[in-house]
């Protein structure tokens, strides 16, 4: 299912009883995710595992932060020195400040956004999403990861794939426990995309801080989603065949800095953008 800001208010097949799919007896990473950075789109289960997580790694929430300054970054990057109109951001999570859209919109008010999630509560929140500017475009896809055939064939309802696309995997390669199936899904993805498009993503390691493994194990032990903490270097490898821009993959803080950066600049965060030729 798609809907996009072009859409009527009326409720598409499925939304309205969409919120009843939610199951709030597990935590969920996105809803976790969404508590460490301020929101309020969780439940008790999701605060009680970040409050778990946070108390053996209390870095967690500097992690999350670094994370989404480096997203808001590298998309400006992208709508601004490199020209790109069209980006199709897949697992996006929950809505909270400076989203995809809002971001690229304010360099490029025509900027056309395809948001891919397959979470109920995602879902429940699509229409918060879909406020762009009325030169530019943004839908939301119910889709998932594991694929990206089918993803690629709803993104093009919206997007041009003969013109440079932005992708964007923001600490989500790590929900694929296998690294070799999350290569291949990458390069799938890519493939699909024309030259001049690129790659933004950032995933968490363990290289700054054991403690930060040790938080993840015991959250994976949780019931819930699990997340594979990877190198440094295995993050890289989601970049081979691409042009990576300046200065390479690093700790998010290092990437591009600005004066928004208020983490540590060595962080269990690691991004990078790179260029299909």
């Amino acid at each position: 299912m798609t809907t996009d800001s072009q859409a009527t208010d009326r409720p598409e097949a499925g939304e309205v009883d969409v919120v009843q799919k939610i199951d709030t007896s597990v935590p969920h990473s996105a809803r976790i995710w969404n508590y460490w950075l301020g929101g309020k789109d969780n439940f008790a289960v999701d605060r009680e595992a970040g409050d778990q997580y946070r108390q053996v790694f209390p870095g967690v929430v500097d992690v999350a932060r670094a994370s989404r300054q480096f997203l808001v970054r590298s998309i400006t990057f992208l709508a601004g020195e490199a020209g790109v109109r069209q980006f199709l951001d897949i697992g996006t999570g929950l809505p909270t400040a400076d989203n995809t859209h809002e971001v690229a919109q304010r360099v490029a008010p025509d900027a056309r956004i395809v948001y891919v999630d397959s979470d109920p509560l995602v879902l429940a929140h699509a229409r918060a999403l879909l406020v762009g500017t009325a030169e530019g475009r943004t839908a939301y896809l119910d889709g998932d990861l594991h694929d990206p055939a089918g993803v690629i064939a709803e993104a093009g309802r919206t997007l041009d794939f003969q013109q440079p696309i932005g992708l964007i995997l923001s600490g989500v390669l790590g929900h694929l426990p296998d690294y070799e199936a999350a290569r291949s899904i990458t390069r799938q993805l890519l493939a699909s995309l024309p030259s001049g498009s690129y790659l933004s993503l950032n995933d968490g390691t363990s290289l700054i801080s054991a403690e930060m493994q040790q938080a993840q194990d015991d959250y994976n032990d949780s019931g819930a989603v699990p997340y594979t903490l990877r190198s440094p270097d295995q993050i890289a490898g989601f970049l081979d065949g691409l042009e990576v821009v300046e200065p390479g993959v690093v700790p998010c803080p290092q990437w591009r800095p600005d004066d928004a950066v208020d983490t540590p600049a060595d962080i269990d965060a690691f991004g990078g953008v790179g260029r299909k030729r």
